[in-house]
């Protein structure tokens, strides 16, 4: 809801209220952002309102006219340059006299309702992707208020949509040169947001942020805000796996249940940057796309739009904002026929086969996975060209007759006909020097002619700033995505930027080159998802290097870490899972030792961690056990009974990890010890997600390291009905006796030597029956007093009654509701 009193703005979402007025000199003053405030009447808002008598100290005065109004002091919507505010603008624009000072001032304001993009198609005149409103979901408010810098002749349209039932606005800015002359565009921001610093209750707020690097996504970082500036960024020509755009900003003693905590996304996939400035008695966060090799040439008449910013609050801790972000992406981000469809069960080639591809391979695997009853068969890399390796053949999207003898077609109507959907994987915006393509048009690559060229992967990204490229791709993956049934396309992107340049643009258009890829790019992913709306689409960039809202906005799903590892896949997903629902986020079980780490983990702790997720397989299945194929089977089935779960209920998050992938506010190094309090990082990690009718619920709890003498341990599950009666179970397990090692003879009749044959043989006959779990209690009990499970091992004996829980061990426990489950 959004609400006008004279010059004061409220809106309102459920559980937040926004407020800003609008000052006699014209700008627009920040009041209040957070819990929701009973407001009728401006009134009701004085208490908001600062009064002001002369201006502080050495502070300039804005003006002859308003003599106590200092810029520096006040929290303001949007700042720009020269007029006494010190800290990062808003906008900065060097005008045609080459003057860098800009004053916008409020020229009026208009009270509608819509989305951005109300058919869920990008806005025509900007080409950038945005919210919208969604089939029977709710219509926001739309607040949209104009602001001229009267002596520049520029003026800018600022919009706040309102997302009411998922807590949620959004906000746009858009630029408009109505003077004479050119000039160049600096920065705009999507979104500022001015905290009055209150006393101690302000002071060291905690901005967090989600860093990391390749198999090292979402590493969540807390840092104390202080003094000073603290920066979050990518330059790598995408959101990037080194600097999400999702940050948090909360209360020194927030928590993951309790406490303020304000969030923020940008719908955007390229160079961004998050700031949180503190200044005096003033914190500014801001986020925009990054202003670093970022200018663009306004001629008269022309606009310029920046993405659209994401704002959410929750006083209800981390858990509590995850969810109202979790709700926004599905609702409004996520688009198309897969919208509300649960994801299929794949097999994805890679691991098993890299780029030794050929049908025969393709179909022995999917045969395989037939049996163990998966959903979708996933062709990867080498399958087109000579593409034997990564030096060749990106950019000519034609198959290969000596791996596909009859093609595409004649490779997804024989998995077809195996009982399985097909998928296929590509890379459209890279070319190999070593391709067709690149010897037809060297020139429609970003590198600077005559210069050397700082390659990545042994391959450059084409020049999707130049309509003719992006043409040519449409064409190129039209002509792919339907010569045959294709339900699935994997879409990868594996480099990062550099030598950006196009030599279609001159001299003084360069600075927009970064940006312009990125509206060449939506146009083609928005042509080919509009022609071919039965595809899933999988986004991928050498794992989670382009995870963000933008991508969302065309494809259901992305491939979150190219890092397999249970225990590191555990933490990564995590770090998604606080600005994104994990039904976005593609996660496979792998084979051991791991691939990326080398790591040996259970197959059922693999499965555990990725069936939170959109869960997948990426191994060979013809070349494992029939003990092991047989568990997989049995993983599919169990996963397909509780996906809906997975898919569309409420995930919470209980006690971390301390983290092993350098997140500094995980823990720092891989540590061994006891289990800490809420937020503070252990030994043991825990999620529970819970069906929407709370009828319902799933919980992981998995160890890092194995400690003597603590068989007591407890699972503490959230979000559960308080007065609902549950029955909380788990998988039953049947353990190989080999992992007791020489153990055995305690209770073996001969002597078995470890490792023996003899040792092989009993293992194969001989397993030991693991723990079972039956509880019956009311939710509120088993939330407040957690559920005690059977004891571990404690290195006094091993029985039924006894819980086997190894290093990187893990455990999915069931809760359902009694009278459902009779």
């Amino acid at each position: 809801m959004i609400k006008q009193f004279e010059n004061l703005f409220v809106l309102e979402t459920a559980a937040s209220s926004y407020v800003f007025r609008v000052l006699e000199s014209g700008h627009l003053e920040h009041l209040y952002y957070g819990k929701r405030l009973t407001i009728e009447n401006a009134k009701d808002a004085e208490l908001l309102c600062p009064t002001r008598a002369f201006p502080p100290g050495n502070s300039a005065a804005y003006s002859a006219e308003y003599p106590a109004l200092s810029l520096e002091k006040l929290c303001q919507e949007v700042s720009s340059l020269g007029k006494g505010d010190y800290s990062m603008p808003f906008v900065d624009v060097i005008h045609g006299d080459g003057s860098r000072t800009s004053d916008f001032l409020f020229a009026g304001a208009n009270i509608g309702t819509g989305a951005p993009c109300e058919t869920g198609a990008p806005c025509e005149d900007d080409g950038l992707p945005h919210s919208w409103e969604g089939p029977g979901s709710e219509v926001p408010g739309c607040l949209t208020v104009t602001l001229v810098d009267e002596a520049q002749q520029m003026r800018l349209e600022i919009c706040w949509f309102v997302y009411a039932e998922c807590d949620v606005i959004t906000r746009t800015a858009k630029i408009f040169n109505d003077s004479p002359d050119a000039v160049r565009l600096e920065t705009l921001a999507s979104c500022q947001l001015d905290f009055p610093v209150r006393g101690t209750a302000d002071r060291g707020m905690i901005f967090t942020t989600f860093t990391g690097g390749w198999g090292r996504e979402m590493q969540r970082n807390d840092q104390s805000v202080i003094s000073g500036r603290y920066v979050s960024e990518s330059l790598f020509g995408a959101s990037s796996s080194r600097a999400n755009p999702f940050c948090m900003l909360r209360a020194a003693d927030s928590s993951e249940d309790h406490g303020r905590v304000y969030g923020f996304n940008l719908i955007y996939s390229g160079n961004h940057r998050e700031t949180v400035e503190v200044a005096g008695e003033r914190i500014r966060f801001m986020t925009s796309i990054h202003p670093q090799g970022f200018e663009w040439l306004l001629q008269p008449g022309d606009a310029f739009c920046a993405p659209e910013a994401v704002l959410s609050f929750s006083e209800q801790g981390m858990n509590g904002l995850s969810q109202n972000m979790h709700d926004f992406v599905r609702e409004h981000v996520v688009r198309g026929p897969w919208q509300h469809k649960p994801r299929p069960v794949l097999l994805n080639s890679w691991e098993a086969c890299y780029m030794d591809i050929s049908e025969r391979k393709i179909l022995k695997l999917a045969r395989a996975a037939k049996e163990a009853g998966i959903e979708l068969m996933v062709m990867d890399d080498g399958w087109f060209g000579k593409r034997n390796d990564d030096t060749t053949s990106l950019g000519d999207w034609t198959p290969d007759k000596g791996k596909l003898p009859g093609g595409v077609r004649s490779l997804c109507e024989k998995v077809k006909a195996l009982g399985l959907d097909f998928g296929i994987w590509v890379e459209p915006e890279m070319v190999n020097v070593d391709s067709d393509l690149y010897r037809a048009h060297p020139d429609w690559t970003l590198e600077i002619p005559g210069h050397a060229h700082s390659e990545g992967r042994t391959q450059r990204f084409l020049d999707l700033s130049r309509d003719e490229v992006v043409d040519h791709l449409i064409g190129a993956m039209s002509d792919l995505f339907g010569s045959a049934d294709i339900k699935y396309v994997k879409w990868d992107m594996n480099r990062n930027f550099t030598d950006v340049y196009s030599s279609a643009l001159p001299a003084q258009h360069q600075g927009e080159v970064a940006h312009r890829y990125m509206l060449g790019l939506y146009r083609l992913m928005r042509t080919l998802t509009e022609q071919f709306p039965q595809i899933l689409f999988e986004g991928c960039a050498s794992g989670g290097n382009r995870t963000d809202l933008g991508i969302l906005c065309y494809f259901q799903q992305i491939w979150g870490s190219d890092n397999t590892d249970a225990l590191c896949r555990a933490e990564i997903q995590t770090g998604y899972s606080y600005g994104y629902p994990l039904s976005v986020i593609g996660a496979h079980v792998s084979i051991v030792p791991n691939h990326q780490t080398l790591r040996e983990t259970p197959l059922s702790s693999r499965y555990a961690v990725a069936a939170f997720g959109v869960l997948g397989y990426e191994l060979n299945l013809t070349e494992l056990s029939s003990e092991d194929r047989e568990a997989i089977a049995k993983q599919v089935l169990f996963y397909k009974q509780w996906r809906d779960v997975f898919f569309f209920g409420r995930f919470y998050r209980g006690r971390r990890f301390t983290g092993t992938l350098g997140g500094r506010g995980s823990g720092g190094a891989f540590a061994c010890g006891a289990v800490g309090a809420e937020d503070t990082p252990g030994d043991t990690m825990e999620w529970t997600v819970v069906s929407r009718d709370q009828k319902r619920a799933v919980g992981l709890m998995m160890q890092k390291l194995s400690l003597p003498n603590l068989p007591e341990q407890y699972y503490l599950p959230k979000g559960l009905d308080p007065v609902r009666k549950y029955h909380f179970t788990n998988i039953q397990e049947k353990h190989n006796i080999k992992v007791f090692g020489s153990l055995v003879n305690t209770v073996a009749p001969v002597h078995i030597k470890q490792d023996s044959i003899a040792h092989e043989l009993v293992s194969r006959f001989m397993k030991v029956d693991g723990e079972e779990e039956k509880v019956v209690a009311y939710g509120d009990a088993m939330m407040a007093a957690g559920i005690r499970l059977h004891p571990a091992f404690a290195g006094t004996g091993m029985d039924e009654n006894v819980r086997l829980f190894r290093d990187f061990y893990a455990r999915m426990y069931f809760m359902e509701d009694v009278d459902e489950r009779k």
